[in-house]
């Protein structure tokens, strides 16, 4: 294939605006792009850097109901027409002028992508604008309009895709994506977050495996407060590598929600920014074991808008762009300034974290104990991944112990 990456972005994305108050801020798109084109990522050969239209609504109604694409577009045009229960105007998907062109144009972008991971125009594709996998067929949910991911998992199957394996690192649950699949045994669905007892949506636990006929094609792994590092990178590869080599997709999509990290104000894993890139380095290996390298990563959450959300999505669009920005890489100085200049303080002097991660540590990816090497039933995560192996891992035709 190719040695090309596209990459989505331009400044219109960032008019996906819940307003000054809400944690979903463009701020943390536009420093994102900032940050790249300072590192000179943007800049590497067979980087392609574009943007999208807006999504014609037969596009739309492959994953959402008309009458919901209807009320989000009244909506968009009144801000003062809320309809709560298609989750539009509330506290977490506050309605805003513009709302449904700003989320339709995020979701042709992911669909951009995936058509052009499909025919082969790119080796991999990065939307860090999207990773809405909360949005339902038929509403809005945890600041999520319309679902780009689950739209480009459609066009995908829709495409001549055989199977696809979506992966989700997001601290909360990817439940729009799982319910969009639910039924479909093409579709594979793995979600790693912090446990749905005591993080928004509530659900995600190791019994939800998949619909009548697509037993076993959705794998949920409910974490304790407080993982870190080490025990978050194991749940990872104890689960979804598995399952993806297990699977053996066409193509690998992947949703990068950057909340787990420690700093992150509205959730309570305590990961850093070296392991969130060491997650998206392994993935986009598996990528090239798997499925002849077609990746598509998202964005997603993520609301430490200064200190973690660029340098995690700079990172995973470095990697899929083959110029890997090191952990010990100094923040550039122009960046730094622009972050002085407009939020009035100090942005990371490095691209990792050495003191969340271990000093000395240095370039190398954080250590994690191989689920191989035995697990401790007195410990809390590895309670949770042999739970979602147990229920999961058979009807994969894999060993949940070992």
């Amino acid at each position: 294939m190719p040695p090309s990456t596209r990459v989505v972005w331009d400044p219109v994305f960032t008019a996906y605006d819940f307003g000054p108050d809400h944690p979903m801020s463009p701020v943390r798109l536009e420093l994102t792009a900032r940050l790249l084109e300072d590192l000179g990522v943007l800049r590497s050969p067979g980087v392609q850097v574009r943007g999208a239209e807006v999504a014609p609504d037969a596009l739309l109604h492959t994953v959402h109901l008309p009458e919901y694409v209807e009320a989000v577009r009244r909506v968009s045009a009144d801000p003062r027409r809320s309809d709560e229960a298609r989750g539009l105007g509330t506290e977490d998907d506050p309605a805003f002028a513009g709302m449904h062109e700003a989320s339709a144009r995020i979701l042709q972008a992911s669909v951009d992508c995936a058509d052009e991971l499909w025919r082969g125009d790119v080796a991999h594709a990065v939307n860090f604008t999207g990773g809405m996998h909360h949005a339902m067929r038929g509403r809005a949910a945890g600041f999520c309009v319309y679902n780009d991911v689950a739209a480009a998992v459609q066009r995908l199957l829709d495409a001549g895709a055989r199977r696809v394996a979506y992966v989700d690192v997001d601290v909360h649950h990817g439940d729009g994506v799982q319910a969009a699949f639910w039924d479909d045994p093409r579709v594979l669905t793995v979600s790693v977050h912090q446990s749905g007892r005591t993080l928004f949506p509530g659900t995600g636990f190791p019994e939800e495996t998949g619909g009548p006929g697509a037993e076993g094609t959705a794998a949920n792994v409910a974490l304790p407060r407080g993982t870190g590092d080490a025990a978050w990178l194991r749940a990872i590869h104890a689960v979804a590598h598995p399952l993806v080599r297990a699977f053996e997709p066409d193509v690998l999509v992947t949703q990068h929600g950057c909340d787990s990290h420690q700093l992150d104000p509205l959730a309570d894993l305590a990961t850093s920014v070296d392991a969130q890139r060491a997650a998206a380095d392994s993935l986009h290996d598996l990528a090239h074991e798997v499925c002849d390298g077609r990746w598509l990563a998202t964005g997603g959450g993520g609301y430490a808008v200064v200190d973690v959300v660029p340098r995690t999505w700079a990172h995973v669009v470095g990697i899929a762009a083959h110029a890997p920005v090191r952990p010990t890489t100094p923040t550039p100085e122009p960046w730094r300034e622009h972050v002085r200049r407009t939020h009035r303080r100090e942005a990371p002097l490095l691209m990792g974290d050495p003191d969340l991660c271990g000093a000395g540590q240095g370039d190398a990816a954080p250590w994690f104990r191989p689920w191989e090497q035995g697990h401790d039933p007195e410990d809390a995560v590895d309670r949770a991944v042999l739970a979602t192996r147990s229920a999961v891992f058979p009807s994969q035709g894999l060993d949940p112990w070992f």
